[in-house]
């Protein structure tokens, strides 16, 4: 299948979105449209988006989730870059934005507006709150995690603490796609479009659920993870020969069996005391010491070989970086060669690495990665083109410093306004 048949056969294929998006929550959900076929047009400010130039925890955000997307630098707050946005999102399925409450309006991009010259046009909003008393606050993932109770849970008892990567502002953009794709399916039936709302604190309200329902049905209050009653006796990360540890579980009478019969535990096996899963939950007190004395003298490989042969739950501690060479996401082709442009990489040069892909398969197939991160006002010019501008409109609007495109497209012209769309 040649590269042409293999973006054809994609399921949105075809689909246009135009997404006004920064930090993590909108561009996520351009990214899972990107990836699933859509042609997404990312809209930048003059000046980039904010996150190109994020250092520390933020260094990886815009490499991560832009991906297969193409670049547009514009200022929309001059009346001829709002009118080439305008005309993006007249040809578009899909318009996606995550503006403070307000500013669409200011800016003449609002579902109101927009919806009038193009009735079909999906519009997803990613926000920190839906509709409500909170909808005037600023929300950041970390924000939501305190306030909806996963920092709460994460944390040990007294110390709320947030989870280590920005899972409110993924999954917030995974549910805006999700909507943008029951939006689409729904227009098949009734030849409109509508708007969609995703936000992070009811984002996070969903995945604290469980724990709200379990107090519903027990009546008692869930306990932080550090601190909590484990379903299972064995469940925790152990600490082991020349301080390695390991994440080990034992979660069922048959795998007691088997976990007492490869570490010589005959003993604790025949112990009445501790035969079912309940009645070791109850002994964890004395019986977890004893397991962590007898383990540490072996090291976490030694641990590892004997539950992957005796087929029970392990997990060695990995840490991030570790990834680029798990040999699982190599072999299944869960990581993707990606080439980063100097100003997507922040290191002033091409950046060759791998990137993960979307967790799914269709039809038995990994998504591919068809286009790296794209260089801020990659694809000016050609858009600008395909919206009917010449050479000479695009050459006036990059001197007024309406649009920005590469040094390549305009003979080395750009320009460097200082408007910022993500702080408006």
């Amino acid at each position: 299948m040649s590269e042409v048949q293999a973006n054809q056969s994609l399921p949105y294929n075809g689909v246009r979105v135009v997404e006004m998006t920064h930090m993590v929550m909108g561009p996520t959900c351009g990214m899972v449209l990107a990836d699933l076929g859509a042609e997404v047009i990312k809209v930048e400010p003059i000046a980039g988006d904010s996150t190109r130039s994020l250092r520390g925890s933020g260094a990886g955000f815009f490499s991560t989730f832009n991906r297969n997307k193409k670049s547009i630098a514009v200022d929309v707050k001059d009346p001829r870059g709002c009118e080439i946005v305008h005309k993006l999102v007249a040809g578009a399925d899909v318009f996606s934005e995550n503006f403070k409450s307000g500013t669409v309006d200011k800016l003449g991009l609002s579902y109101a507006t927009l919806s009038k010259f193009n009735p079909r046009l999906v519009y997803v909003s990613h926000k920190g709150f839906l509709p409500g008393p909170y909808d005037h606050r600023t929300a950041l993932d970390e924000v939501v995690q305190m306030m909806g109770g996963l920092a709460y849970m994460t944390g040990p008892e007294g110390r709320p603490l947030r989870a280590g990567t920005s899972v409110n502002d993924i999954m917030g953009g995974m549910f805006g796609a999700i909507g943008a794709m029951a939006a689409l399916a729904q227009r098949e039936r009734t030849g409109r479009g509508q708007e969609v709302q995703s936000a992070l604190f009811e984002n996070n309200i969903f995945l604290v659920a469980q724990h709200m329902m379990q107090f519903a049905v027990t009546g008692k209050p869930a306990a932080p993870m550090p601190g909590r009653i484990s379903a299972w006796a064995v469940y925790d990360v152990f600490s082991v020969k020349d301080g390695e540890q390991i994440f080990l579980a034992v979660v069922s009478d048959t795998q007691w069996a088997l976990f007492c019969d490869a570490f010589g535990l005959s003993e604790l096996k025949s112990d009445e005391r501790i035969a079912t899963n309940n009645q070791r939950v109850q002994a964890r007190d004395w019986l977890l010491p004893q397991l962590r004395a007898h383990l540490e003298a072996f090291t976490a490989a030694e641990i590892g070989a004997v539950f992957e042969r005796c087929g029970l739950p392990y997990a060695p501690i990995t840490k991030p970086h570790d990834l680029f060479d798990d040999p699982h996401l190599l072999s299944t082709g869960g990581l993707a060669d990606v080439t980063l442009p100097p100003d997507a990489s922040g290191a002033g040069q091409p950046v060759t690495t791998k990137t993960a892909l979307l967790p799914l398969t269709l039809g038995g197939e990994r998504l591919r990665l068809r286009a790296a991160p794209p260089s801020l006002g990659q694809d000016t010019q050609s858009l600008l083109m395909q919206l009917g501008y010449s050479h000479e409109d695009l050459r006036q609007l990059t001197e007024a410093g309406v649009v920005r495109c590469q040094a390549s497209q305009t003979g080395g012209a750009t320009s460097a306004s200082a408007n910022e769309l993500a702080s408006a």
